[in-house]
C-alpha cells in the first residue's frame, strides 16, 4: 500500500556498509519504540466533499479524497533508500456504508461493495510515502439536494495507535462559482487594478457564511486592510512562494441563487517590477467557526479598517461566474536580458578565464510563476585554435552545429529584476589564432518583453587587434566582466527548475534563484512569456534581434602591451 523501503528519489548512490548499517540501526530503533510504546498515526485527507448535482463534479478519474498516513520525523530528504521508521502489519479499513442511496462511491484496494480494507507493512516519517489509496464519489440516479453522509477511515496494527479520520459528503449543497475577471488592458507597472471580484451561489442550497480568499505573488500588494480579513505577507525565501494571502469572512447567509459582491471594487497594487505576476481568488461555503481554524493554519495579521461588506447583485449574469478566477498583471512591462563577453590575449599552452558575464537590466522580473519557475539557456562558442579545461557548472558541452560542438548553459528562474550572473570559462590555448571568436547568444526568437534584442549576444575573443576594445564587432567599445588569468572562482550549481538558489561565484549576492556563478538577483517569467523546448529542456523565448551590441573590456597583451 505504501511506497516500499527501496524506493529510490533518484540516482542511487552506492551505499557502503556503513550506511546499511545505519537503516537497519533505524528499522530497529522504530521496532523498539514500537514496543515501547504506541507510534501515533494519523489518516489524513479532505474531510468534506460537496457534490453538486449540476455539474460533473470535476474529472471523473481524479480522486477528491487523497488517503495518507502521517508518521512523526522528519520527512526524508534526498537521494538514496527511505528508511522505515516503523515495520509491522497493519490495516486501514475505509466504511462508506452511510452513503448508499446518497451518492456512488469508488474506493481503493481491496473493496467489498461501500467498505475496503487496505494492508501494509512499513511506515516513513511525514506523510508523503505514505499514501493509501484515493476515494472517488459522483451523484448518481438515487441523489437528491439535500442528501447527506459520513465515510468513516479506521486504522489498526500492533505496535501503533491510529486517529481516525471522517469524511462529510453533502449532495447539492452551496455551490459558489466567482466572477470572472477582465483583462487589465493597458494598466502599467506601478498601477493598481481594480478587481470587480463577486460570488453566485449556484447550490440548491443556502451557505450558513463564506470566506473570500485572495493572493497575490511578489509583484502585488493589497493596499486596503479590511477589518474582517486577515492578511499574510511572505518576503523572504523562495521567490515562487513569497507574495501575500489574505482571508475575509463573512457570517451571513449567501441564498441559493443569489449574486453577491462588495460595495467596491478589490485593489490589487502592482509594483514597478511587477510581469505577469498572479492574482487570485475564490469565494468558498465557511462556516465563522471553519473560519478560525483557517487563520490558525498560518501566520495571519488581522486587518484595521472598516469590514469589506457583500451586497446582492440583482439581475446578475450566470455566464459572467466560473469556478476559477485569476490574472496576470500587468502585461505591459518590459525587461532587458545583456549577455557581455571577454577579450583576451595569451600565447601557446596558456591558461585563461573568460567570464561570461549575464544580467537583467529591469525594470521587469521574470517570475516563471505559471511554470513554477522553467529555466531558460544561452550557448556558447569555443574560440579557435581553444580547448575549455573547465566550465562553468551551469554549462554542458552539447552539438552546435555539424562537427561543431559548443556549450549550453542555464539560467535559473524566478529572476530578479537587477540579476547578476557570472559564468567563468577556463581556456586552454592550443595554437595562437589572430582575432578568434566565440559568440556567446540566447535564443532567437522574437520576445515582446525583452526590451532591448541588440544586447542578446557578445563574443569571447582571443588576441584580437590592438586597437579593438568591444570583442571584435566594430563597435565603439563598452565595459565587460573582468577576464583573468586561471584560477577563477566556482560557480555554483544550477538549481532545477522550481527551485531558487543562493549567491553564486563572486557577487554580492541577494535572495532569488540563481543560473549563474555571480549573482545579485534571481530571475522570474510567467506562462505567457513564452517557453518552448530545445533538446527536450524548457527554454525561455528571448528574442534575438539583427543588430548585435558587445560590451567588452580586454586585458593587456602578455607580452608587455598597454590596457586597451
Amino acid at each position: 500500500m505504501t511506497q516500499l523501503a527501496n524506493r529510490r528519489l533518484g540516482p542511487l548512490r552506492a551505499l557502503g556498509l556503513v550506511a546499511a548499517a545505519s537503516l537497519v540501526a533505524t528499522g530497529a530503533a522504530g521496532a523498539a519504540q514500537a514496543a515501547d510504546a504506541p507510534l501515533p498515526v494519523a489518516v489524513t485527507g479532505e474531510d468534506r466533499v460537496d457534490l453538486s448535482l449540476r455539474s460533473d463534479n470535476g474529472d471523473p478519474s481524479e480522486p477528491q479524497v487523497d488517503l495518507r498516513l502521517d508518521v512523526p520525523g522528519e520527512e526524508f530528504e534526498g537521494d538514496g533508500v527511505i528508511p522505515p521508521v516503523f515495520t509491522g502489519d497493519y490495516t486501514i479499513r475505509i466504511d462508506a456504508t452511510a452513503l448508499a442511496g446518497v451518492a456512488s462511491v469508488k474506493l481503493p484496494c481491496e473493496a467489498d461493495g461501500l467498505v475496503a480494507v487496505c494492508t501494509g507493512s512499513e511506515l516513513y516519517a511525514g506523510r508523503q510515502y505514505n499514501r493509501v489509496g484515493g476515494i472517488r464519489l459522483d451523484v448518481d440516479d438515487d441523489s437528491e439536494a439535500g442528501d447527506f453522509g459520513s465515510i468513516e477511515v479506521t486504522g489498526e496494527g500492533e505496535g501503533l495507535e491510529f486517529a481516525p479520520l471522517s469524511i462529510d459528503v453533502l449532495v447539492g449543497g452551496p455551490e459558489f462559482l466567482n466572477r470572472e475577471l477582465p483583462p487589465p488592458g493597458e494598466l502599467r507597472a506601478g498601477g493598481t487594478y481594480r478587481a470587480p471580484v463577486g460570488l453566485l451561489n449556484a447550490g440548491t442550497m443556502p451557505a450558513e457564511g463564506a470566506v473570500l480568499r485572495f493572493h497575490g505573488s511578489r509583484g502585488v500588494s493589497f493596499p486596503d486592510s479590511f477589518g474582517n480579513c486577515a492578511y499574510s505577507e511572505v518576503t523572504t525565501g523562495p521567490l515562487l512562494r513569497q507574495g501575500t494571502d489574505v482571508l475575509c469572512t463573512f457570517p451571513d447567509t449567501i441564498e441559493a441563487g443569489t449574486a453577491y459582491a462588495p460595495a467596491e471594487p478589490l485593489k490589487v497594487r502592482t509594483a514597478d517590477f511587477a510581469l505577469h505576476d498572479v492574482f487570485t481568488y475564490s469565494f468558498t461555503a465557511v462556516s465563522p467557526d471553519e473560519a478560525a481554524g483557517l487563520r490558525e493554519a498560518k501566520d495571519y495579521r488581522q486587518g484595521t479598517g472598516a469590514d469589506l461588506e457583500l451586497e446582492e447583485v440583482p439581475g446578475a449574469d450566470p455566464a459572467d461566474y466560473s469556478r476559477y478566477a485569476e490574472l496576470d498583471l500587468p502585461t505591459t512591462n518590459t525587461y532587458d536580458l545583456e549577455l557581455t563577453g571577454a577579450a583576451l590575449d595569451a600565447g601557446a599552452g596558456d591558461t585563461v578565464t573568460a567570464e561570461i558575464g549575464f544580467r537583467n537590466n529591469g525594470p521587469a522580473w521574470i517570475g516563471a510563476l505559471r511554470s513554477g519557475g522553467e529555466p531558460f539557456s544561452f550557448t556558447v562558442q569555443v574560440p579557435e585554435g581553444a580547448t575549455v579545461t573547465k566550465a562553468a557548472e551551469e554549462c554542458r558541452e552539447i552539438t552546435l552545429a555539424e562537427g561543431e560542438k559548443g556549450y549550453r548553459c542555464w539560467v535559473s528562474t524566478p529572476l530578479l529584476e537587477d540579476a547578476e550572473l557570472a559564468y567563468p570559462f577556463e581556456l586552454r590555448v592550443d595554437r595562437v589564432v589572430e582575432n578568434a571568436r566565440g559568440k556567446v547568444a540566447l535564443p532567437e526568437w522574437d520576445n515582446p518583453f525583452d526590451s532591448d534584442h541588440g544586447n542578446d549576444s557578445a563574443w569571447i575573443v582571443l588576441n584580437g587587434p590592438d586597437e579593438q576594445t568591444d570583442g571584435g564587432t566594430g563597435g565603439n567599445g563598452g565595459g565587460t566582466p573582468s577576464a583573468s588569468p586561471s584560477a577563477s572562482p566556482s560557480a555554483s550549481p544550477s538549481p532545477g527548475p522550481g527551485q531558487d538558489g543562493g549567491s553564486g561565484s563572486s557577487g554580492s549576492g541577494t535572495s532569488g534563484g540563481t543560473g549563474g556563478g555571480d549573482l545579485r538577483g534571481g530571475l522570474a517569467s510567467t506562462g505567457a512569456g513564452g517557453v518552448t523546448l530545445i533538446g527536450g529542456a524548457a527554454v525561455l523565448a528571448l528574442g534575438l534581434g539583427a543588430g548585435v551590441t558587445v560590451l567588452l573590456r580586454r586585458r593587456a597583451r602578455q607580452a608587455g602591451g598597454t590596457a586597451a
